[in-house]
């Protein structure tokens, strides 16, 4: 693995499942130099700031807009996160949401498909 790509994953190894981490190594051990770049570049959601949306703004279904669940973003804000019961459950799930969807977008961006 390069240099770029080990440091790269020693910072955002809370972004991610640990399940996943043997893959990521993997994959990044395989990275060329120039494609190391587009890994600086990567917008990922800190689980821990969608835990914290999640806990203020969640009946407003401001987390699921913030991982990208539109859908369930509007159900959410219609009914006001279930009338809260739907909100409290979010608590639970958004962090392993958040770093589910960070190993989908950084598999698109190695060229893999999760």
């Amino acid at each position: 693995m390069n240099d770029k790509a080990s440091m790269w994953l020693m910072s955002h190894t809370s972004y991610f499942k640990p399940e996943h981490m043997a893959l990521i190594q993997d994959e990044l051990a395989r990275v060329p130099e120039e494609k190391a770049g587009m890994l600086m570049a990567l917008q990922l959601k800190n689980p821990t700031t969608i835990l914290i949306v999640s806990i203020f703004l969640g009946a407003y279904g401001v987390d699921r807009f913030m991982l990208g669940d539109v859908g369930l973003g509007v159900g959410k804000l219609l009914t006001l996160g279930g009338c809260g019961i739907w909100s409290i459950i979010d608590w639970f799930i958004v962090m392993d949401r958040a770093r589910e969807k960070n190993f989908q977008e950084l598999m698109r961006v190695l060229g893999l498909q999760a």
